[in-house]
């Protein structure tokens, strides 16, 4: 059976009637205060945290910003998931500070936001703007003198302010900033953040408790509609740690409710190759077009190239005035705002948060009567369920809502066809949750992997700002709560050393061996800038991975360090060839501090013929999905698409190496960066030779590109076929040698994903220097 439909019963939200809360929150909140809104404001009284834990759609976003009353003279931040929610959330925040009488001034801190802030009384560092506006508002922002700021950005810009990921000038000022100014922290589908971001969420929570922030009284709101259990769990630990925190959802009350959202009738369906993917989609929506064409709908699907391609079917199909896109490429909001308009809306994920599908002409019924999607884990398949049949303060709340998803043909496999299609909406959660496949596993994994060492860095910025003061053991502190909740076995000594070593050879390898102008230091300089003690635990990881019989010679005393150090400030040749390894060491590193997963920057195209774009423009794209789907023309001024490719492209590398024993021997299965890497296209077998785009030529020509090269056979044959079901970025990567007539292939996975779902899957991978990778 290749598709099940099941009954989903209508939700409903708990009311509060006569709720005990100030008069300027009751006007905001209306006639109706819902439940979860109460519970919130007043668990924030006596506890640390709060989750609110409702439904999509019915106000969260309200209740957290209500915490900030209980601090309402201090600096507060809101953190919404996605760039686009930035300017959304802030003017919601604008509205609900006005009407609360609260003394906040509002701010959107985009890095768009951020660099278009005045510099004329501050530099035009970001990172600078940013320490001011935390510091003193009224220095970039007269209109707040003497007013506390809430502040709205993204984790993306929280990230690399607790992590100490601005630069050298800035970070240590913004982290301060972040770690201390804030009375109020609310985290906007926070179940969205990928297993960096909650990292550096969670990491946040334990400094707030072990630093005693918590004890100064500062509030923290997460808002989701489905948790991870993964982050529950953290929670738990961080609870047994001795945070007080409380749970919020909303349903719990059956007696005083008002309706949320229709009944669904739900089919879901095994995914489809892509051809007929679209075609089934697409005839899917024009027979709804024609039989119901008073309805609203949209189509969600994870791919941009399937969204594309679904909208060039229906334009071919006579109702291009009826469809409008909304995707990642369409960056303009007046875009988006129009394509919101249209009957039926073709999205990407980037519909998933905070978009309510809301249209100009307000309806009395839901906004989407009808939607199609596809999903690969039951988080996003429920955020999208969530986002149909919303009737919460509408006058019909009546009319049921269709629904059709589409989920891995594994889950069949699984046993999805013996969900209790009787059971409503408790039966299929309770089917979902037993579905691995459904799962996503990288948290577990990345807390488990070489990759704790990501905090690591914050701790160590943190160990070095308290050094020799009564506070530095509460790094320590800090580190064993931080064991507790990600499950780390390995020391904050083992840490701290490989950190050290990370952030040396990041600062040497920018270094340049001969200033170029004034003031610039050279790379000797920066060498003996370094403490003895760090400079020589570099110099050490320099011999282990270059000349192991030096290391054991120096352990024998038989040269002295002294020495060793005068040979990298006599000889230029000594000092190029610890530059060229301290490029190499920072280099393997990056994926584990990269923050996006992608391989490369985003290029900027220009698309004449509306492929991605309703209005001729330009817009950023992965310069390997430009590969696979289009044919384009490439200079030193633009790259232009032209067509869609006819079959989609297959990509792979070529590596060169010295002979292919040693290259067996001693990269294999390890962490390691790769030079002069190249990338082909190929199709039904054969070479398509490309002319690269200019940046990326450039990149793969002068930049090491870091990732690990599997042979497929074996166990790790079978887990890699298990990744690709999943849909993993993994390549061929053909690599010839002087020693051999023809080359070899393996596979290459450059994304920490990919690389940690290796590790996971059983297939044994090292570090560089033979550390195991994985640590259960």
């Amino acid at each position: 059976m290749d598709s099940l439909k099941i009954h989903l019963e209508p939700r409903s939200i708990a009311t509060c009637p006569n709720p005990d809360l100030p008069p300027e929150l009751l006007n905001v909140f209306g006639k109706d205060v819902l439940q979860h809104q109460y519970e919130v404001y007043e668990a924030a009284k006596t506890h640390d945290i709060i989750l609110d834990l409702a439904p999509t759609g019915t106000g969260k976003t309200k209740a957290g910003l209500s915490v900030i009353h209980h601090n309402s003279e201090r600096n507060a931040i809101y953190i919404a998931p996605t760039n686009a929610l930035i300017e959304q959330q802030a003017e919601a925040a604008e509205k609900f500070v006005k009407a609360t009488g609260l003394p906040h001034v509002v701010k959107a801190a985009s890095a768009r936001h951020v660099k278009q802030w005045s510099d004329e009384r501050v530099g035009n560092r970001s990172g600078e703007k940013l320490y001011n506006v935390l510091r003193e508002p009224a220095t970039v922002f007269p209109e707040c003198a003497g007013r506390p700021i809430l502040l709205v950005t993204n984790p993306d810009i929280f990230y690399y302010a607790t992590f100490f990921a601005y630069n050298r000038l800035d970070h240590s000022n913004i982290a301060s900033a972040f770690y201390s100014s804030f009375a109020t922290v609310i985290f906007d589908e926070f179940h969205l953040y990928d297993s960096k971001q909650l990292v550096s969420l969670l990491f946040y929570l334990a400094l707030s408790h072990s630093f005693g922030y918590f004890r100064d009284n500062r509030k923290v709101v997460l808002l989701t509609a489905t948790p991870e259990a993964a982050c529950e769990a953290a929670l738990i630990k961080l609870e047994e740690a001795g945070a007080k925190i409380y749970h919020v959802d909303g349903e719990t009350q059956t007696d005083r409710v008002i309706p949320s959202q229709t009944a669904v009738s739900l089919e879901i369906r095994k995914q489809l190759e892509k051809k007929k993917l679209i075609s089934e989609i697409a005839n899917e929506v024009l027979m709804r077009v024609k039989e119901n064409p008073n309805q609203f709908g949209a189509v969600i699907l994870d791919s941009l190239d399937q969204v594309d391609q679904l909208n060039d079917c229906l334009c071919n199909a006579g109702i291009e005035n009826l469809r409008g896109r909304i995707t990642g490429a369409i960056k303009s909001k007046s875009e988006r705002h129009e394509a919101a308009q249209k009957q039926i809306i073709l999205a990407t994920s980037t519909v998933d948060v905070g978009f309510n599908f809301e249209r100009d002409a307000e309806s009395e019924r839901q906004n989407l009567d009808w939607l199609i999607f596809s999903t690969r884990d039951r988080f996003s398949f429920w955020q999208r369920i969530g986002r149909v049949g919303r009737v919460l303060g509408k006058k019909q709340t009546d009319v049921p809502s269709e629904v059709i998803a589409y989920l891995p043909e594994k889950a069949w496999e699984e046993g999805i066809e013996n969900l209790d299609r009787t059971g409503g909406r408790e039966a299929l959660k309770q089917t979902l949750e037993n579905l691995i496949c459904m799962k996503r596993q990288f948290l577990e994994i990345y807390w488990k992997s070489e990759a704790f060492l990501e905090i690591a860095r914050p701790l160590l910025e943190l160990e070095s700002a308290l050094h020799n003061l009564e506070e530095e053991k509460l790094v320590q502190d800090l580190y064993t709560t931080l064991q507790k909740i990600f499950g780390g076995s390995r020391s904050w000594n083992y840490y701290k050393q490989r950190m050290m070593q990370i952030i040396t050879a990041e600062a040497l390898a920018k270094a340049p061996i001969k200033p170029k102008k004034e003031g610039q230091w050279s790379f000797i300089k920066i060498l003996f800038k370094q403490s003895p003690y760090i400079r020589q635990s570099f110099i050490r990881k320099f011999l282990e991975f270059n000349y192991p019989e030096q290391l054991e010679a120096l352990s024998r005393q038989e040269f002295s360090m002294e020495e060793l150090e005068k040979e990298f400030k006599d000889y230029e040749e000594t000092a190029v060839e610890l530059k060229e390894f301290a490029i190499f060491w920072k280099t393997v590193w990056s994926p584990l501090f990269r923050f996006r997963d992608s391989l490369f920057d985003s290029l900027t195209i220009y698309d004449p013929h509306n492929f991605l774009l309703d209005k001729i423009g330009e817009t950023d794209l992965d310069p390997f999905h430009l590969l696979r789907f289009y044919e384009f023309i490439s200079d030193n001024l633009r790259i232009e698409i032209y067509s869609r490719a006819e079959e989609t492209y297959q990509l792979s590398f070529t590596l060169n190496v010295e002979t292919l024993s040693h290259f067996e021997a001693t990269q294999l299965g390890k962490l390691w960066a790769y030079p002069n890497l190249s990338v082909r296209r190929t199709s039904g077998g054969a070479v398509r030779p490309t002319k690269l785009p200019v940046p990326l030529e450039k990149i793969l020509r002068d930049s090491l590109i870091p990732g690990v090269i599997v042979k497929e056979h074996g166990q790790a044959k079978w887990a890699i076929i298990k990744l690709k079901r999943q849909g993993l970025d993994c390549y061929p990567i053909h690599v010839s040698s002087h020693d051999s007539p023809s080359s070899k292939e393996y596979l290459f996975f450059p994304s920490l994903s990919g690389i940690l779902a290796l590790a996971a899957a059983g297939v044994a991978l090292q570090s560089p220097d033979n550390e195991e990778f994985w640590v259960a």
